[in-house]
């Protein structure tokens, strides 16, 4: 176990890059140490921002400030260059930063207003019990026994169950925006697709006009369950559509599983875990095949993209059985992943959905 804290290495953990064992006592120690865990949320977030960070022109007096300081460098003694460097290449990254949090505050300026529904849930250190509110970079965060609800601007809100921890990323007119470290929300968003996403340490719930629940633990085991409308769930390339009545699972460095309808058959669902996450192989595959129906073509439409190339023709098969391929679709494109032959395909199917 550290016994002491591990600063230097949350960065590479947070973007999984601790050796196996290194990443296990980081775990451990972050399990007994508060300080450690707090600033591991700072990395996560300040990742977050970066990746969704939009470029702009910095403020005239930023670039002035750091030429004039190298300018001023060159003067001095050879003896202090050493020295010299690191403090020029703090003050950088200082502007920088100051840089990039101007630029996030400039985009993101809104304010949302938070309910409190039960208890003192809080607001960065600030308890609400009745109302307030709520802007970029700001936590809310529930106990046991409190709750809360975010008017997300005018879009929808976001219901903040107990035990409970996300932060807001971004209020800007097209991209309204939670991180999702810990615990379970529910949206009710009304608006056109795309403008309001959750990221959570397994992906992103990116709302293509919908009503869902969320959870997740700050690893990334988590559900998404869709009551209605579509949620996509993407995580490094990999997408999951999820539409009313379905779920899909997620998991750490795996993102999303494969979403089933919440009234398949339990055979199907306990396959389907078993194949998404815990390399089954041919036994749980061709168990998901013998239980699927019509309305499970959602499943298998999705696991063909999944399998391996060798098993593609067997859940192309088995979904022609279930319902008529339609004109433009043919068996060859579809085993080559052709997304134009695939995404002809899912909108026919979608009507059994």
């Amino acid at each position: 176990m550290f016994t002491s804290h591990i600063s230097r290495q949350l960065a590479a953990y947070v973007d999984d890059e601790l050796e196996p064992r290194k990443a296990q006592r980081a775990e451990l120690h972050m399990g007994h140490c508060a300080h450690c865990r707090a600033e591991c949320d700072q990395v996560k977030f300040g990742m977050a921002v970066l990746e969704h960070l939009s470029l702009f022109e910095a403020p005239e007096g930023e670039w002035a400030s750091i030429e004039a300081a190298f300018q001023e460098s060159r003067s001095r003694q050879a003896p202090v260059i050493d020295r010299w460097r690191m403090v020029f290449a703090a003050t950088v990254v200082l502007a920088l930063v100051g840089v990039a949090y101007w630029a996030v505050t400039r985009q993101s300026g809104m304010r949302w207003e938070v309910v409190g529904l039960e208890g003192s849930p809080t607001v960065g250190a600030k308890q609400i019990s009745g109302g307030g509110q709520i802007g970029a970079g700001e936590w809310i965060e529930t106990d046991a026994r409190s709750s809360a609800t975010v008017k997300v601007g005018e879009i929808g809100s976001v219901e903040v169950e107990p035990n409970t921890r996300v932060r807001v990323i971004a209020t800007r007119p097209r991209e309204h925006r939670f991180a999702l470290l810990r615990g379970e929300i529910r949206a009710k968003i009304s608006a056109p697709p795309r403008l309001f996403f959750v990221d959570t340490a397994s992906g992103t719930a990116v709302d293509l006009g919908c009503e869902y629940a969320l959870n997740t633990n700050e690893d990334g085991f988590g559900m998404l369950r869709v009551t209605k409308g579509w949620v996509s769930f993407q995580f490094k390339g990999l997408e999951s559509l999820v539409p009313a009545g379905a779920s899909c699972r997620t998991r750490p460095r795996a993102g999303p599983g494969i979403p089933y309808f919440d009234d398949a058959p339990e055979n199907l669902k306990q396959a389907l875990e078993s194949f998404a996450f815990e390399k089954a192989g041919n036994e749980a595959l061709s168990m998901i095949l013998a239980e699927s129906r019509v309305r499970d073509t959602l499943t298998l439409w999705h696991l063909l993209s999944r399998v391996e190339a060798g098993d593609r023709g067997r859940v192309y098969d088995r979904i022609a059985v279930l319902t008529p391929v339609p004109a433009g679709v043919s068996r060859e494109q579809a085993l080559k992943l052709d997304p134009e032959t695939l995404n002809r395909w899912k909108e026919e199917l979608a009507w059994t959905w």
